[in-house]
């Protein structure tokens, strides 16, 4: 076997393992707030199942983790609401507090009963976001509980569903494209209501009469660079250190087989794409489109 194979086989092996060892993890009672509406949240089973209701219009719920981190793997379990669920937006994300804020989604964008949801993925970093891509699930997101996990590190985000990488945005910044590197972050879930545009475009409104609508989450899973653990001046460049676990050469690229994975992905399931629109952007598209993305 060549020196190339050997590092793809490697790659395969060690983004695997890290993804296994990121299901070792926190507990939705110890290790988060929640932050809005906290009477439409409830936990159980010592703190690792989670629901989160949208009630009304103005009334859903959110959770936030104690921890701030920059870098590292964040996954959580959730089935997504059942039935006529157009209107609704259940989410899992991570995201910076303030001006000019970084922000990785996992938002889903909820249907008509029998139609499927869409799945949802963007980044902001100084602000600036607009990097939509968008997905049809190939399974029933309702039927049962699914794995999410973001992956961040100096050098690419991946969005990974029951560890099949969806997308995947690469580190551009040495060319001008702004990615999230020095803002600490939170794991946030939440739900709440958006039927002026969530479902075809806002012309598929709520049924109120089918209210609350319930989200269910289990297993939240951190394996991050804790920001408490050198304050906020000292983070950026502690967790930025070669010597983290997430900063091994190997985890800079996807594997042969998970780069198949995400091919057939986007193939087969995509539905919108920011570089693929040529229209929003007058016939051009953004530079980091012209660049590798996997």
């Amino acid at each position: 076997m060549g020196r190339s194979a050997k590092a793809l086989r490697l790659a395969a092996v060690t983004l695997m393992a890290v993804l296994e060892l990121s299901l070792v993890g926190a507990n939705f009672l110890g290790d988060c707030d929640i932050t809005w509406e906290p009477q439409n949240a409830k936990m159980d089973e010592g703190g690792n199942h989670l629901t989160l209701s949208l009630v009304s219009n103005s009334s859903g719920s959110m959770l936030r983790t104690k921890k701030q981190f920059i870098f590292g793997s964040v996954s959580t379990r959730i089935k997504l609401v059942k039935g006529n669920s157009a209107g609704t937006v259940t989410t899992y994300y991570t995201s910076s507090i303030g001006d000019n804020h970084d922000e990785i989604d996992f938002e889903f964008l909820g249907n008509e009963t029998g139609k499927p949801y869409t799945v949802h993925t963007n980044v902001f970093a100084d602000g600036i976001g607009q990097k939509e891509m968008q997905f049809r699930p190939w399974f029933d997101p309702t039927a049962d509980y699914h794995n999410y996990t973001i992956f961040w590190n100096q050098c690419m985000i991946v969005w990974f569903i029951d560890d099949i990488p969806i997308r995947v945005f690469r580190n551009y910044s040495a060319q001008g494209v702004p990615f999230p590197t020095r803002r600490q972050m939170y794991a946030f879930s939440s739900i709440w209501a958006a039927e002026d545009w969530a479902t075809q475009g806002g012309r598929v409104k709520t049924d109120w009469t089918k209210a609350p609508f319930v989200a269910e989450y289990r297993d939240i899973n951190l394996r991050v660079c804790d920001c408490a653990s050198y304050g906020a001046a000292g983070c950026p460049d502690s967790c930025a250190s070669s010597s983290n676990w997430y900063a091994a050469p190997d985890l800079c690229q996807l594997s042969e087989k998970q780069l198949r994975q995400m091919h057939a992905v986007q193939l087969g399931y995509t539905i919108y794409d920011y570089c693929a629109d040529g229209k929003r952007y007058n016939g051009t598209v953004p530079p980091e489109c012209s660049m590798r993305q996997y």
